[in-house]
């Protein structure tokens, strides 16, 4: 039985959130954070830093942005459909491609599949010209003035680029201000010439892998959860389980609260025996991205946490409760608020337009200070080191949280 603080503890450990880095990031550890992970979410929105690099940071601290880009050019980590667009570690290449052309259901590869069925011309036009003239952008070709596509207003070069990407017959070959350049597959990754296994992989074996692989990342779930990571298909049941569970590959615990069954992976045994005896201390304070793993499945998040969290930048402002762009806020094991903030660059200033401390809280001085020097961090991180606080919930919080910051300042915290 663990309690469900323990299981917390072990979800943190297996996502690299339990304690604070113990040392300065290398380029290397961008690779293994995305490998531990499984899968890393993209997103555009940067009125703070784009997701994938926040979720970086609340990881492995301080780090140059440019390292994402560089792990992608070196081909250790490449660009795919999964649970969303996402990089994901080079060594499951074949893996993502042969469940992508099998079965992921997932509107961009539908949209490229139409795209493959009624314009397959075009496509082959545009791989001949990377064939023969090397990889390009979408901004290499001129819009024709009319001719905007409905889907999201790309231009036609734009929406077959992405075709063939969705089809697997383009990679990401790197990205130049966060915009990709594409060319063909065999020249990102030579191993697909002489790999051809993919061809054999069968559905059921995919979702068994896909399985693993969630339950490894996670550290702990319930089976429900397991297939939104990859969003694979069907939702799996208890029962989906018992193969490997049978096997020895994956442990089935109870926790103290949930009515239905945990899972561990067997390579977080040693993390499982910590945790039940209660050898896992959280300590780390950070800013979470709307996209981290940790809170990209509304139930579980719920579950684990009690910390109901939706995303609101697609809702309109008026509905909005909490903010555009809300980063969690984790805090020793537990996720204590969340706040909406905007880095305004050119004024090196990162505002915090609303702080919502989660209902039924009262936070205390340590909660405070290190909420404070968590914003300071990622703040002179993003090149904004003065912090504006414009909002908190309760507004009675706003001077204690300027007071910290205030302190830090002093310290010379925010240089």
């Amino acid at each position: 039985m663990l309690s469900l603080a323990q299981a917390r503890a072990l979800h943190l450990a297996a996502q690299g959130l339990l304690q604070p880095p113990a040392q300065a990031a290398t380029l290397a550890d961008v690779a293994a954070c995305i490998q531990r992970m499984a899968l890393l979410q993209i997103d555009t929105i940067h009125v703070v830093s784009r997701s994938p690099y926040l979720v970086l940071h609340s990881r492995l601290g301080d780090y140059p942005r440019n390292w994402l880009e560089d792990s992608l050019a070196n081909a250790q980590v490449f660009e795919t459909w999964a649970h969303e667009a996402c990089f994901a570690p080079m060594d499951d290449l074949h893996l993502h491609r042969a469940y992508n052309r099998q079965a992921r259901q997932h509107w961009g590869l539908a949209k490229a599949e139409q795209s493959h069925l009624a314009q397959r011309p075009h496509l082959d036009k545009l791989l001949q010209h990377v064939r023969s003239n090397g990889p390009v952008k979408s901004s290499d070709f001129e819009r024709v003035e009319g001719a905007a596509s409905p889907w999201w207003g790309w231009k036609d070069e734009k929406r077959w680029l992405e075709a063939l990407f969705a089809k697997g017959e383009l990679m990401i070959a790197r990205r130049e201000n966060f915009h990709r350049v594409y060319d063909l597959s065999e020249r990102v990754a030579p191993q697909l010439l002489s790999y051809a296994a993919e061809a054999d992989l069968s559905v059921e074996a995919l979702n068994s892998h896909w399985a693993e692989r969630a339950v490894a990342a996670l550290g702990i779930t319930q089976a429900r959860w397991v297939h939104d990571y990859f969003r694979t298909k069907p939702r799996f049941k208890d029962a989906d389980l018992d193969a490997l569970v049978d096997a020895g590959t994956v442990l089935r615990v109870a926790v103290d609260g949930w009515d239905l069954p945990g899972y561990v992976h067997r390579q977080n045994a040693a993390l499982l025996q910590q945790a039940q005896a209660g050898a896992l201390q959280a300590t780390h304070t950070a800013l979470l991205s709307p996209f981290d793993p940790v809170v990209w499945d509304r139930e579980r998040a719920l579950a684990l946490f009690d910390f109901d969290y939706r995303l609101e930048c697609y809702t309109p402002e008026e509905k909005r409760v909490h903010g555009y762009f809300v980063l969690p806020i984790l805090w020793r094991g537990e996720l204590i608020g969340r706040l909406d903030a905007k880095a305004h660059r050119a004024e090196a200033v990162f505002e915090v337009r609303a702080l919502h401390v989660q209902p039924g809280l009262v936070w205390s001085e340590a909660q405070i200070a290190d909420v404070a020097q968590a914003i300071q961090r990622s703040a002179t991180w993003h090149g904004t080191p003065k912090v504006r606080i414009t909002r908190t919930q309760p507004a009675k919080l706003a001077v204690p949280l300027r007071r910290a910051l205030k302190n830090l300042k002093s310290m010379g915290v925010d240089q």
